[in-house]
């Protein structure tokens, strides 16, 4: 019995043996790895990266699912290359030196989700090189040669989610270029000689949620560049030294939720560009020459919560700045000019989470005691702003300051006016007239100027405000009298100085009447008065002349074009030379005092 059990055993046990050598046989025989590729039957993946290939060699393993092909010399990818490879789902054929990709070279590759073709020599894409594929799912066509997208290159690319197209040398990008394309979110142009978004093609991107232009020459951003993108969510426009400005509505019909226009040329917030953001919460403006952000323009983006701008020229946030965001959170201005940072920029200080202002030229006074105070609640990402212009504090960190002492370190000096002595100016009518105000405080005030009906005075127009905040009225009239007020202000206070102006007119019956003074040359018998020869300035007159004479001399000149047409059309029948006879005004001479005769004169015409 039991010799009967172990020859079943042993039977048994060769069957299986028997049984997995013929499946590792016919496994074997499934993977006809070509020379000198390596192949994994655990992850079906067929690696030929770095094998000196020139073409794409054949013999692949029909269920393959990985074929990488990258590091070769393939300089061509023919028609049906990989057919029957129905199963693979990733083609990488990055780093050859592919210059043709043939009409339906994936034609086939009916499973495949990611095809990349970056860093080859492509100048040109043909239509319908990407038929066949309808589950690719992501495209790398990025630092190739290509010059041009042209009509219906991506048609074929119905599933396509993601396109890296950027590190070309695209000039120009066909109006239906991107036709087809309804499924694609992601779309990255970087480092193309572009210089102008393209609009017409960017509206066939219906589904497009995220947009990306690195390093492209744009030098300004026209109304409605981004029309029919209403999914567009995320947009970012960087390295464009030469982008200087947003027109009011470049950015209309957009919902953005993120924004960055970064390392560009824009001296200004573009208020006009983003107050229907509504939806913006992630705003970056970083490396930027911006050096104000004014106060009350940024509203309208009710739901921003992050704003940057780092690396820029920022020298003064305005109060009210961030009024009316309710959900903002996150400040980053570090690496700019700002001495200071006052609370009422903010809407609510208590929703402020981050704040980065580090490296800035921080004066540490009473404007910025409220960030101190908030030192435990305030996350500065690791970098506490430093104390920077104060002689007292310099090179303190804001977490090195105890309660204790804060009231008597971070203070500030009310506002003063200097000159207190009373100012009162009376003149004629047509004089000018400057009034002087200077004041001194802990921080430096500012000084202002409001005229009698309490307006601020700007630095421009007949009465503005010089740049050293003296108040000027020039050419006076009668209506600038009354009382002007200088305004000096800074955190701790205010000061002001009252001024005088009185301005006398002229009476109406006193004015002079205009003469033409030495202007003319007068005959020696004309009168003068005082010195000075005048001259009666009758304008009906002078035009009555000149318009006699401008008549006078048409009339002549069409006299002669006549007389030249008819003796063009006599054909020879007249003589070639005509003597014309006229007598000029000032031909009549005196003969021996016997009588007046006109002498005429002659002017003999030759007719060609």
């Amino acid at each position: 019995m039991l010799e009967g059990t172990a020859v079943k055993r042993r039977l048994s046990w060769g069957a299986i043996y028997l049984w997995a050598v013929g499946v590792t046989g016919a496994v074997e025989r499934l993977w006809p790895c070509p020379e000198p590729c390596q192949c994994n039957r655990e992850v079906l993946e067929v690696n030929c990266s770095e094998c000196q290939l020139t073409t794409v060699p054949n013999g692949f393993p029909e269920d393959s699912q990985l074929l990488n092909l990258t590091h070769n010399n393939i300089k061509t990818v023919v028609q049906q290359q990989f057919k029957t490879l129905t199963h693979l789902w990733d083609l990488d054929l990055s780093d050859n030196i592919l210059v043709m990709i043939e009409v339906e070279a994936f034609l086939g590759l009916q499973s495949l989700l990611t095809l990349r073709l970056a860093r080859n020599r492509l100048k040109f894409i043909p239509v319908g090189a990407f038929a066949g594929l309808p589950k690719l799912q992501l495209l790398d066509i990025s630092e190739n040669e290509i010059l041009v997208f042209l009509d219906f290159t991506f048609r074929d690319l119905q599933s396509l989610q993601c396109m890296e197209a950027g590190e070309n040398d695209l000039v120009f990008i066909s109006h239906h270029a991107f036709s087809g394309l309804t499924s694609l979110h992601d779309l990255h142009l970087d480092s193309c000689n572009l210089t102008a978004v393209p609009t017409e093609a960017l509206t066939q991107l219906s589904g497009l949620i995220s947009l990306r232009f690195h390093h492209l020459g744009l030098t300004m951003l026209p109304n409605y560049s981004f029309r029919r993108l209403g999914r567009l969510k995320k947009l970012v426009i960087s390295y464009s030294s030469w982008l200087e400005a947003l027109a009011g509505n470049s950015l209309f019909g957009l919902n953005l939720t993120s924004l960055t226009i970064s390392n560009c040329n824009l001296s200004a917030v573009p208020y006009a560009a983003l107050h229907h953001l509504v939806y913006l919460i992630y705003l970056d403006l970083s490396f930027n020459p911006i050096t104000h952000i004014q106060g009350n323009h940024l509203g309208d983006l009710l739901r921003l919560r992050e704003f940057h701008l780092v690396m820029g020229r920022l020298l003064h946030v305005e109060p009210g700045a961030f009024h009316g965001l309710t959900h903002f959170s996150l400040l980053n201005a570090s690496g700019n000019l700002l001495t200071t940072l006052e609370e009422g920029a903010f809407h609510s200080v208590s929703n402020l989470e981050v704040l980065r202002l580090d490296n800035n030229p921080l004066a540490c006074d009473c404007r910025l005691l409220w960030v101190v105070r908030r030192r435990l609640y305030l996350d500065f990402d690791g970098r506490p702003p430093i104390c920077t212009t104060s002689v007292q504090l310099q090179g303190w960190n804001f977490l090195d300051f105890s309660n204790a002492e804060l009231p008597g370190l971070f203070t500030c000096r009310q506002a003063r006016i200097l000159n207190r002595k009373p100012q009162e100016i009376r003149v004629d009518e047509g004089q000018t007239v400057l009034f002087y105000c200077n004041a001194d405080g802990d921080p430096a005030p500012s000084i202002s100027w409001l005229n009698p009906k309490y307006v601020d005075i700007s630095t421009i127009g007949r009465i503005r405000v010089l740049a050293n905040n003296s108040l000027e009225v020039r050419y006076a009239q009668v209506q600038d009298s009354g009382t002007y007020l200088c305004v000096a202000s800074n955190a701790a206070g205010n000061d002001s100085v009252p001024v005088s102006l009185h301005v006398h007119g002229f009476p109406s019956s006193s004015r002079k009447p205009f003469h033409l003074e030495s202007w003319f040359p007068f005959p020696s018998g004309s009168p003068a008065q005082n010195g000075t020869q005048q001259l009666s300035f009758d304008v009906k007159t002078l035009l009555i002349a000149v318009t006699i004479g401008f008549l006078s001399f048409f009339s002549s000149v069409t006299i002669c074009f006549i007389f030249m047409f008819v003796w063009s059309k006599s054909k020879g029948k007249l003589k070639r030379t005509a003597t014309i006879a006229y007598v000029p005004r000032s031909a009549t001479k005196n003969n021996g005092g016997t009588g007046n005769y006109m002498e005429p004169g002659r002017l003999t015409m030759k007719l060609i």
